[in-house]
C-alpha cells in the first residue's frame, strides 16, 4: 500500500477524533481502524477541480484532510454512482466520492463504508434513500441540506447531519462547492441508492 493512502486513513481518523458528539464518537470507536489495504488504479473526475476551493474553505480542524486531498487527488480513485441519463451530464462534471474503506475503497471493510463527497457550485443532488444509516459532516459551509419532509436548512463546516435507514435526503449547492465526509453503516455498503425515477448503484 503507498504511503499517501495511509497518510489519507490517518488524516480522516484524526479528523473524526476531533468530534465530541455521541453519534460520531460511537462510529469512530465501532471502526476496526487496523484494516486490510485494496490496490486501486487511480481515477480522476472532473470535479477534482473544486478541492483547491474546499481545502480554502474548510475550517482549521479539516484543514490537514482537505488539503492532503487537493495535493493528492491524483493518486486516488474517484467514483460516480449516476451516469448522464440519471442527472443529466452537466451533473456529472461537478459530482464525484472517493471511499476512502468499505467493500471497494482503499481500505477493506465490510462492516462500515466511509469516505469523500464533492459537488460543485450550482447543483442539486435530488432526494434519494438507502437502507445504510448515515453520517455526513461537511467540510465547507454554504450548502443546503433536506431530509424526510423537512425542507431545506443551510448547513455550516463542522455539523454534523444525520440520515437514518431510509430516510429521503438531498443537497443544494450555491456559489461554493461541497466537500463533505460520509460514513455508512447498518445496512448493505453497495446497496442501490432508490432515486425517484431512477435505481442506481453507489455511495453517498
Amino acid at each position: 500500500m503507498s504511503t499517501n493512502s495511509n497518510k489519507l486513513l490517518e488524516h480522516f481518523r484524526t479528523y473524526l477524533e476531533t468530534f465530541e458528539e455521541a453519534l460520531v464518537r460511537d462510529a469512530v470507536a465501532r471502526i476496526g481502524w487496523d484494516m486490510p489495504s485494496r490496490q486501486l488504479e487511480p481515477h480522476r473526475l472532473p470535479c477534482l477541480g473544486y478541492l483547491d476551493r474546499a481545502a480554502e474553505l474548510a475550517p482549521p480542524n479539516a484543514r490537514s484532510l482537505a488539503r492532503f486531498l487537493a495535493a493528492h487527488r491524483n493518486e486516488l480513485r474517484w467514483g460516480q454512482t449516476y451516469n448522464a441519463a440519471d442527472f443529466g451530464a452537466e451533473f456529472l462534471t461537478r459530482y464525484g466520492w472517493l471511499e476512502v474503506f468499505g467493500t471497494r475503497g482503499h481500505f477493506v471493510n465490510d462492516e462500515v463504508a466511509a469516505g469523500l463527497l464533492i459537488l460543485g457550485p450550482g447543483i442539486v443532488y435530488p432526494d434519494h434513500h438507502h437502507i445504510a444509516e448515515e453520517i455526513y459532516i461537511p467540510l465547507t459551509g454554504g450548502t443546503e441540506w433536506h431530509k424526510g419532509d423537512s425542507g431545506f436548512r443551510l448547513r455550516e463546516a463542522g455539523e454534523v447531519i444525520h440520515h437514518a435507514s431510509d430516510v429521503s435526503h438531498a443537497m443544494r449547492t450555491a456559489k461554493e462547492p461541497l466537500l463533505a465526509l460520509y460514513i455508512w453503516r447498518g445496512g448493505p455498503l453497495a446497496q442501490k441508492s432508490t432515486v425517484p425515477g431512477t435505481v442506481a448503484q453507489g455511495r453517498a
